[in-house]
């Protein structure tokens, strides 16, 4: 996996440990782009990313193979938030000081089409649905959400939201949009189908980046003025964890397998990893064992915090016992077929629930073969 990062663009390692300052992460490559590089987006094929220069009014556009900026195309003033369609066709830009959005033909790396949002809307963050058709754009100075059609490269709807809002990411089935409030510390929840707010979620102080874990269960909201991170629950949509990261937190991203989330911490030139909680699964299919021989097994718990297992229904069998971490062992004493329930849960999510058969076998030998002879004698008198 590889992170970019820093103000030329760094391409680094993945991260190991839970803070780590940029000088000390492992840099494959330091690519010029413009001046002040804002927004980072790559393409769904991995082969190219596209970074706002905010300073520079340009887009940089990097090949991921060789690390080199292969086109710069200039923009609209002060462009900021950028993201890419799923087919990868277009890149979407916002620019801070146009008050619009620019669409780039990722093929030509031209402009095709300028989207006004509204004068002094300042937009900032922009996000696409997971089926292409629609991107959702915050407006900081407009307190609101443009939604654009992709198709018309139209503002079909203009949603009102909390103050500054900023970040904006959308759950992974497409049916949530959430909007980071700066000044209002609130998350605002969209329905994408009405373009609605649903739900208004308090969180920290200067609420800045958002991003939603790949099963779309979570959001990581960065809390700028708190130096924290909220997490919320999207179901509920109520926070259910602040986690302390380093000072600014701003950006978020969640790797594709869920297991962490990246903050990028502007005030301590560290990137916080935080590892993500993972509800328990609960698997294993034990062996038959025989009465009076030592038996073992060990069930497998996954999850994040690490679960507990226990026997919620039915009994083990006669001399075996259950630890916490789901290992079944001792010496049974009783032959039969033992049929119970073991349940893992660590608090996250549903409880893992699995069903166990164990038979054990009693070890009394059949007997077999002759019992032989005795021989023969003679009496006499």
């Amino acid at each position: 996996m590889r992170l970019f990062l820093g103000a030329a663009v760094a391409v680094a390692a993945a991260l190991s440990i839970s803070v780590v300052p940029a000088s000390a992460d492992t840099v494959t490559a330091t690519v010029p782009v413009g001046t002040n590089p804002t927004g980072v987006a790559i393409t769904p094929n991995g082969n190219h990313a596209y970074i706002t220069n905010g300073n520079s009014d340009t887009v940089s556009v990097l090949d991921t193979t060789t690390n080199t900026v292969t086109a710069t195309v200039p923009v609209g003033t002060t462009p900021l938030g950028v993201a890419i369609t799923p087919d990868g066709t277009r890149a979407y830009i916002t620019t801070f000081s146009g008050g619009t959005v620019l669409v780039l033909d990722t093929t030509t790396n031209t402009v095709i089409a300028t989207v006004p949002v509204g004068v002094g809307t300042t937009p900032v963050g922009v996000a696409i649905t997971p089926d292409g058709t629609r991107a959702y754009v915050t407006n900081l100075g407009g307190d609101s959400v443009s939604v654009i059609d992709t198709a018309t490269n139209t503002v079909i709807a203009t949603v009102p939201v909390g103050s500054a809002p900023y970040g904006v990411a959308i759950t992974p089935d497409g049916d949530r949009a959430y909007i980071t409030n700066q000044l209002s510390n609130s998350v605002s929840v969209l329905d994408t189908t009405t373009n609605t707010v649903i739900a208004t979620v308090p969180v920290g102080s200067a609420p800045y980046g958002v991003a939603i874990t790949p099963d779309g269960d979570r959001a990581y909201v960065t809390n700028a003025g708190s130096n924290s991170v909220s997490v919320i629950d999207t179901t509920t949509n109520t926070v259910t964890a602040t986690v302390p990261v380093g000072t600014i937190p701003r950006g978020a991203a969640i790797t594709p397998d869920g297991n962490h989330a990246y903050i990028t911490d502007l005030g301590s030139s560290t990137v916080s990893v935080i590892a993500i909680e993972q509800p328990p699964t609960l698997t294993g299919t034990p062996p038959a064992g025989i009465v009076g021989q030592s038996y073992n097994h060990t069930f497998t718990a996954t999850g994040r915090l690490a679960p507990t297992v226990t026997a919620t229904a039915g009994a083990l069998p006669d001399g075996l016992t259950l630890t916490p971490t789901g290992v079944l062992s001792g010496t049974p004493t009783v032959a039969g077929r033992f049929e119970f329930t073991l349940t893992a849960s660590n608090g996250i999510g549903d409880d893992a629930v699995l069903p166990v058969v164990l038979e054990i076998t009693d070890t009394t030998p059949t007997p077999t073969g002759s019992l032989g002879s005795f021989g023969s004698a003679t009496w006499t008198s």
